[in-house]
Parts: C-alpha cells; structure tokens; sequence
C-alpha cells in the first residue's frame, strides 16, 4: 500500500496528506448536538457557572457523531442532515459507522445489524448519503481488533469498497497499541482491503498515550507500505490507568483527562490528524462493579473530571 495510492483513495485524503498541515483542517463542531452544551444550561441555572465554562469549552471541540442503528433510510436520512451542515460551515464532519453484526461481541456495547444483508444496506445508505462530499469516516471501532463472530471480515471488506466508491475518507478502526500485535493487526487490514482506505485508526474510546500509539502504528505502517493512520485525542491526556485486580483498565477508569485537541497538524508524516472520536462523557459500559452507567449514557460528573485533569488544559 503506498501513500500516494492512498491519497486518491477518497476525496479527503488530499487535505489530510502531509502537505495540508500547514493549514489546519478544519474538522467540525456542532456544540448544539452536544450533551456537553446542554450540561452547560443545567449548570448556568443551578448556579454552578465555573462548571458551566467548562462544559461550553468542551461542546465547542470537534468531536465525532456515531452512527450505530436504525433502518437504512433512517441512516441516509441522519447523516445527509450532518454532512449538508457541515458543508456549510465549511468543515469537514467525523463520522463513526458502528452497527456490524455481532457489534462488540455481546459485550456492553452489544447490537448492531441483524445481518450481514441488513449491514449491506445500512452502509450503502450511509454512503449514498455523504456521496462526493467531504467527511471523514471511522469504520466499525473493535471490530478488527475483537474479532469474533462468522463474516466479520466480509463485512468490513464491503463496508471499505462501498465507502471507498463514495470518495469517502474511511480510516478503518485497528484498537490500540495494548491489543493485537502489530503484525496481526496488518494481517487483518490487509484482509479487509485497507489499501483502499486513506488508512486506520487508533485508540477509539481508549486511554493508551500518544507516543505509544504512534510507536504501534508505525509498526503496522510499515507492513503495509506507508499507511497513515489517525489517533483518538479525546480522553488520553493522562494515558491509561493501571487497574488493580479484577477492575476493567478501560472502562471509566478514574483520574484519566481529555488529551490533544483534533488537528491535522502532528508532527509526523504518518499520523494524518489527531480526532476526537469518543465523546469525553459518555460512559463506557455499566463496568466490572456495575454501578457506571450504560455504554453511551451521559456521565457529566465523569466528563468534568476529565476537564479538569486536561492535557494540555482545556
């Protein structure tokens, strides 16, 4: 796979190349989507206005929307609305597909698509929707990395050719730097038709710190001819929390902060942007004790401490 294949892999691949850092892409922001905004009222009126600062300044950070059900017109319909805004805002919108049969292997994010006809046609609406526009698009989080299940690399395989034929900028997601070893990630990237993507993606919804996960995948890069990648900023300012025996590392771990913000400009020819894919807040499942909420839930008590122990500050 080399790079300058990958750059006419999909419309946006150019304004991710390592030429576009001297100019920022400017991903998008929707801070009336937000939870976080919608926090910063609750708290405006209960009085508690440092807390309210503090929520505005993080719904106003581009963050991706997730996409992870209903039909297929549903889809088309809810993406078109996000891409037509974006566009005319002039930003390019960070969009998660996250419904592949078997979704998270029944753990606690379980759903996704009945089955593989029905994930066909769901990412066929997705794509239709963005069509020629710009947008930037993260492919089925763990899905690689948690591999389990009959056809999962079949799905995945079509869902890059259908994306791909919509000059979309799919970055397929690869877990992080404390999952799968490098050489088996590539294996499995080469199996789903990775050279047709602008890339993979990193540390979705994960703490692992940045160097680490730089370090990971150039390994992967490098087995697969120059592949760039993109990294998940939103939560791994502080890198991640060494859990005592029979806690989850992953899941809500405490003390934890938002990391970099979303920029295409890195530092590194590899790493085509830092993106904030999880959206800081949400919880990440109800968790080894059971008393988080469920996977997705809002958590604003979660989310400010994240604010608060932000690197570099938010």
């Amino acid at each position: 796979m080399r790079i300058a294949a990958l750059a006419t892999a999909a419309a946006l691949a150019g304004l991710l190349a390592p030429a576009a850092r001297a100019q920022d892409v400017p991903f998008d922001a929707d801070p009336a989507h937000t939870n976080a905004a919608r926090q910063a009222k609750k708290f405006a009126r209960a009085g508690r206005d440092r807390d309210a600062a503090r929520m505005r300044a993080l719904s106003l950070v581009p963050q991706a929307r997730w996409f992870n059900g209903g039909t297929p017109k549903q889809v088309r319909r809810d993406v078109d609305a996000l891409v037509t805004a974006a566009t005319a805002r002039q930003t390019v919108p960070v969009l998660v597909a996250y419904n592949v049969p078997n979704r998270d292997c029944s753990l606690y994010s379980a759903g996704g698509a009945r089955n593989g006809r029905g994930y066909r046609a769901w990412i066929a609406a997705f794509a239709r929707a963005i069509g020629d526009r710009r947008a930037v698009v993260i492919l089925e989080p763990d899905a690689l990395a948690g591999l389990c299940g009959k056809g999962r690399l079949g799905h995945l395989r079509g869902a890059v050719d259908r994306l791909a034929r919509a000059q979309t900028s799919v970055y397929i997601d690869a877990g992080h730097s404390n999952w799968v070893p490098a050489g088996v990630m590539a294996r499995r990237l080469r199996q789903v038709h990775a050279e047709r993507a602008a890339g993979f993606a990193l540390n979705v919804s994960n703490f692992r710190r940045t160097d680490e996960l730089v370090a990971y995948g150039t390994r992967i890069s490098g087995a697969l001819g120059g592949a760039r990648f993109v990294i998940d900023t939103s939560r791994n300012g502080r890198g991640p929390w060494r859990a005592p025996r029979g806690k989850e590392e992953w899941c809500n771990p405490p003390g934890r902060g938002l990391g970099a913000r979303p920029s295409t400009a890195t530092g590194n020819p590899l790493v085509a942007a830092f993106l904030w894919v999880k959206a800081p807040g949400e919880s990440d499942g109800e968790c080894a004790d059971g008393n988080d909420p469920p996977a997705g839930n809002w958590w604003p008590r979660y989310a400010l401490g994240l604010i608060r122990r932000a690197s570099p500050p938010l």
